[in-house]
């Protein structure tokens, strides 16, 4: 195509860009518009905002100021705040403080007036002969845990050792005893408050100490213990003869010892190999007092020894297993550690007597689960306590007649529960909801005892060939724990005296036959 042909066009594009160049000028220039439009709003909000700022800042001051000021009025109240709470905190701790010594001062008067009425207390039962009756509480062992009814029911009161309370039904009914010893105390505590009737034993007294109980109370390892823990019996004979070598040059002894059971109201010898059947009867000496013919007694020289001839009881005596206890005695077992002293400097001879007696567990025939032969032995085991109740009530009504042959146990007990001896009964209670029927029981004797008075003890001595010293006490009328109006004391020897303390009713009389 020739330059001629092309000029239109050319002409054409030419017009149309010089179109757009003036529509891109006019859209340059509108935009130019726009930018100074925005830049002066810009600038107009700035200042705006600025002013606004100016105006919030000026205000800051006095806000600051308003600030500051309730500041220190903050301050100024918590340094007073500060002050009345120390002030405050003084006086009540000083309250607290005077609180606690005026409570102390109280439990220690409390407790002084528990220890003068227990004192007081065992004086009388000292002066009238009482039973002395201690009661142990058997803790929580781990087998007794997962078992039903395993609930505590008993307590004991940290603030008055004589008292415990049993909760059966709702109902908490209380107790009185004279000592009463929570589930932790120690095989120790509990051999202190036996300790003194032991030294009465080698002064030439008869005394007893039987453990009571349900089947599974404890009342074995009380009075026999174990090896790494020994119980009442063997803590008595070490304590016997560490007494005797003290005494050694006053006095000389000879110990001896014997031991029985009875099982099925038969009379078995435990010292002897085959456990030989025995009979009680009464010594043909003239004395009137019981005596078993054919047991051995062996005369033991030392601790050391007893300790040998302890297993062989302990293995002869007959156990079995229930359901209320894997190993229970069934058998009422008797040892007694005869004393006989001489004075190396006048010549008296005292003869003491040591009874120690863990009854078979009492306990109802259809929760031990018991059939057959071990059904004989229950019920056998049960009349025989039975009938020590019937002793126990007799001695406490003061009968004439008390029914101690109504059973072998009772029986050979005669010499122990009678007049001149000095008796401690361990009651053995379970604490838990399972056998709280039994722990009444126990602890309803248990009161019972408590109330039989076997008269003052009696020393056994030989002086010059005069048989016995007696001495008697006593007491009327019924004293207090603050107050003992009358006394009078009976001495058997030859002559008879008669003093008097001044006071009217205060005769104190004193034979010498």
């Amino acid at each position: 195509m020739s330059e001629h042909n092309l000029a239109p066009q050319i002409a054409a594009y030419e017009r149309e860009i010089g179109t757009l160049r003036e529509e891109l000028l006019k859209e340059i220039g509108h935009l130019e518009e726009k930018k100074e439009e925005a830049v002066k709003a810009a600038a107009n909000c700035s200042q705006e905002h600025l002013q606004t700022l100016q105006k919030r800042l000026s205000a800051l001051p006095s806000t600051l100021r308003t600030i500051k000021t309730d500041y220190a009025s903050l301050r100024s109240q918590v340094r007073n705040f500060s002050d009345f709470y120390g002030t405050a905190i003084k006086e009540i701790m000083a309250g607290i403080n005077e609180m606690s010594e005026a409570n102390k001062d109280l439990i220690e008067k409390y407790r002084k007036e528990v220890a003068l009425r227990r004192k007081y207390h065992e004086q009388l039962v000292e002066l009238k002969g009482n039973i002395r009756v201690l009661c142990r509480v058997k803790p929580v062992l781990k087998e007794d845990q997962h078992e039903e009814g395993q609930t505590v029911v008993v307590t004991t009161d940290p603030n008055n050792e004589s008292a415990l309370t049993v909760l059966s039904k709702g109902k908490a009914k209380n107790f009185e005893l004279d000592k009463v010893f929570h589930p932790q105390a120690t095989q120790e505590e509990v051999f202190q408050e036996i300790e003194p009737l032991i030294t009465s034993c080698i002064d030439g007294y008869h005394v007893c100490i039987f453990a009571y109980g349900q089947t599974g109370s404890g009342k074995t390892y009380t009075m026999e213990g174990s090896v790494e823990n020994p119980g009442i019996n063997q803590r008595a004979l070490k304590h016997l003869f560490n007494e005797i070598e003290e005494r050694k040059d006053m006095w000389t002894y000879t110990v001896s010892v014997s031991s029985v059971e009875i099982y099925n109201e038969v009379l078995r010898d435990l010292l002897s190999k085959d456990g030989e059947k025995l009979d009680i009867k009464i010594n043909p000496d003239g004395t009137g007092q019981l005596h078993v013919p054919g047991l051995r007694v062996m005369e033991v020289k030392s601790f050391q020894h007893i300790k040998k001839v302890s297993p062989r009881v302990s293995s002869n005596r007959i156990t079995f297993g229930t359901q209320m206890n894997q190993h229970s005695s069934r058998s009422h077992a008797l040892l007694t550690v005869t004393v006989l002293g001489t004075d190396l400097a006048s010549g008296a001879k005292t003869t003491g007597k040591l009874n120690l007696v863990d009854l078979a567990g009492s306990e109802r025939v259809w929760k031990s689960g018991a059939e057959g032969e071990r059904l004989k032995e229950a019920q056998n085991i049960n009349r025989s306590l039975l009938a020590l109740g019937d002793v126990i009530q007799a001695l406490k009504a003061h009968q004439t007649h008390i029914p101690f042959r109504n059973s072998r146990l009772t029986y050979l007990l005669q010499d122990s529960l009678g007049k001149g001896n000095k008796t401690a009964m361990v009651v053995q209670v379970s604490s838990l909801e399972s056998n709280v029927g039994e722990t009444l029981c126990s602890l309803k004797f248990a009161q019972r005892v408590c109330k039989v008075e076997l008269g003052p003890a009696a020393r056994k001595i030989e002086t010059g060939g005069h048989n016995e010293i007696g001495l008697h006490v006593k007491v009327s009328p019924t004293p207090t724990t603050t107050n003992i109006k009358t006394s009078s004391v009976t001495i058997s020897s030859k002559y008879h005296r008669k003093f008097s303390t001044g006071k009217t009713g205060d005769d104190i009389s004193v034979n010498l036959a």
